[in-house]
């Protein structure tokens, strides 16, 4: 995941569905009031069977395939990669999924340009009469920001910009106007925090990611944006950004959107120093960006970096499948799976000399579980009324550019897709009394997944690590910000059989150890009984929404609500 979990039980749960009861349909769900018991779920004769599909064989032998090191990390564009398309492809057909693209083909291949940046060993900066030089690797990482043989920065300087957000809603403007051409904005990571009706408190919205800081300097005409890496505020270790920044890194074509010359990340001590320099105080300058007031600080630090980028075309794809769903009308909506077929491919080795990203959590296990949900989807004895799409996606790692192609290129109308659910990272360490929603509180979504849970003797949290953004960082976005109601299941963190506390412990370990990085690899250990229910709980909730005729629909005043209005209101 580009990819755990907090926050209470968010949001009134209220979704009625007597509609579905008049006209008898097969899955039957009624709505509860705010604090009620979840409403009971009925399910459509076979389908208890079916989901039996879903089991250790069936989630492990795509796990084990898709992690090895023949695929050599799956990364975009590579052999890897397209073996992951081809083998995907493959065992869909082999369920007797269709191909749900134009022309009966199962791969939507788009286009990337792959920028290969050759930063410099030190990076040069003139502060308070001296010159100050950071690292590379261990102190900075510098990407490109435009597609082009080369990026360039001259003589140009450094202003604070504090989070570099504008938010109209929030009556929050970081940059008051200023004219920011051709500097380099240095910024904060993550949104303000220290109050819930401000940017949603210690929750992170889409203001507090990297993409987000990026195209924010962009707008302002800026020549490059620095980001201020803590593991805190980024919700991960340095050791993240290196890897994920190092080596090629993919987009989709430029299309004459605003760019900066140069991206980059600079570790917190390594920000300091430079600022010492020039007589700046970080902290006390971090202080002053915590409050509406704030305006851009010029630093009186300048630099020039020139270096090469090799630029190179390719493609890669998605691989959907569809089953036909069985009423003569609804067939025509679909309810959408997905999950990342990507990794980071080859990168720099670790300690041992292991180069390979296998990316066996991070997202070969989601791949896994959304394959197990089409094998039992495949089990009916009786279609849902509306139809399936199985979507194993592209370019997830590089910004969720393979989801972001599929939603501004869906096989049916955004307003004709009834829901998302997406997987990244299952539960490979056994069963949970819990399960994580990283959606929860936003759509009437929550009340049948709750129900569902319900029923397999599990509650329904919330983001357990709302400080790390994760609904803006895996495919769902995607979906939500063309007005789709997309949930993204996660693993609970309260392990039968485990002390309390472990389970976040195990979460915080990966994190650290193993996410992006050469460890995170298959393991024969793995315990299957937990992603078997989280597997079972997608399947059932996707089947409630695939046979009940009302949509579902954003919670009153989210922020995807007014898009999805659009959306149905779209010629379908």
């Amino acid at each position: 995941m580009e990819s755990t979990q907090k926050q209470a039980w968010m949001g009134t749960l209220g979704i009625v569905l007597a509609a579905a009861v008049a006209l008898a349909l097969p899955t039957v769900l009624t709505g509860a009031p705010k604090g009620a018991a979840p409403a009971a779920v009925q399910l459509p004769p076979g389908a208890e069977t079916a989901a039996k599909a879903i089991n250790r064989a069936s989630l492990e032998a795509p796990l084990r395939f898709l992690a090895d090191d023949l695929l050599e990390g799956r990364g975009p564009a590579s052999r890897g990669d397209e073996t992951a398309q081809l083998y995907l492809a493959s065992m869909l057909e082999f369920l007797g999924y269709q191909p749900a693209l134009p022309k009966g083909e199962w791969q939507q291949r788009f286009d990337l340009v792959g920028v290969k940046a050759e930063p410099p060993k030190a990076w040069s900066f003139k502060a308070g009469g001296q010159t100050v030089d950071l690292k590379w690797w261990d102190e900075f990482i510098a990407a490109s920001g435009v597609q082009e043989p080369a990026s360039n920065l001259k003589d140009a300087e450094l202003v604070f910009v504090g989070y570099g957000i504008q938010a109209p809603e929030y009556q929050w403007d970081d940059f008051k106007g200023m004219n920011l051409k051709g500097k380099v904005l240095v910024m904060m990571n993550n949104d303000p925090d220290w109050d819930p009706k401000l940017f949603a408190g210690e929750r992170r919205l889409y203001y507090g990611r990297w993409t987000y800081k990026y195209e924010s300097a962009a707008r302002q005409g800026a020549a490059g944006a620095i980001i201020i890496h803590t593991t805190p505020s980024a919700g991960y270790p340095w050791q993240v950004v290196q890897t994920s920044w190092s080596g090629t890194q993919f987009e989709i074509p430029a299309a004459g959107e605003p760019r900066i010359q140069v991206r980059a990340w600079t570790t917190e001590e390594a920000t300091r120093k430079l600022f010492q320099a020039a007589g700046k105080d970080l902290a006390k300058l971090i202080a002053q960006a915590r409050n509406r007031d704030f305006k851009p600080v010029p630093l009186g630090i300048t630099t020039s970096l020139t270096f090469n980028n090799e630029v190179t075309k390719t493609r890669t794809a998605n691989v959907l499948g569809i089953l036909p769903g069985s009423d003569p009308k609804l067939k025509d909506e679909v309810v959408i799976y997905t999950a990342h077929h990507d990794h980071l491919g080859i990168g720099q080795p670790d300690k041992t000399g292991d180069k390979i990203y296998n990316g066996a959590v991070d997202n070969a296990s989601g791949c896994a579980t959304v394959m197990a949900i089409a094998r039992a989807y495949a089990a009916l004895p009786q279609r849902p009324r509306r139809s399936i799409v199985i979507a194993f996606v592209a370019g997830e790692e590089q910004g969720l550019l393979g989801s972001a192609y599929l939603a501004a290129h869906p096989p049916v109308p955004a307003g004709r897709i009834a829901a998302n659910i997406n997987y990244d990272s299952a539960n490979v360490l056994g069963r949970t009394r819990d399960v994580t929603e990283i959606g929860l509180g936003k759509s009437s979504l929550d009340a049948i997944e709750r129900a569902v849970a319900a029923r397999q003797g599990r509650r329904l949290v919330g983001d357990q690590f709302p400080d790390r953004g994760f609904f803006y960082r895996s495919d769902q976005f995607s979906f939500a910000k063309v007005g789709v109601p997309a949930i993204h299941p996660e693993a609970g963190t309260d392990f039968i059989g485990k002390p309390a506390g472990w389970g976040k412990q195990q979460a915080e370990e990966y994190e650290l150890h193993r996410y992006h990085q050469p460890s995170d690899q298959f393991d024969p250990t793995w315990v299957y009984d937990g992603m078997i229910e989280d597997a079972q709980l997608g399947f059932y909730t996707g089947l409630v929404v695939a046979d009940t005729t009302a949509m579902p629909t954003w919670n009153p005043g989210d922020e995807f609500e007014a898009v999805r209005k659009k959306a149905l209101a779209a010629p379908q």
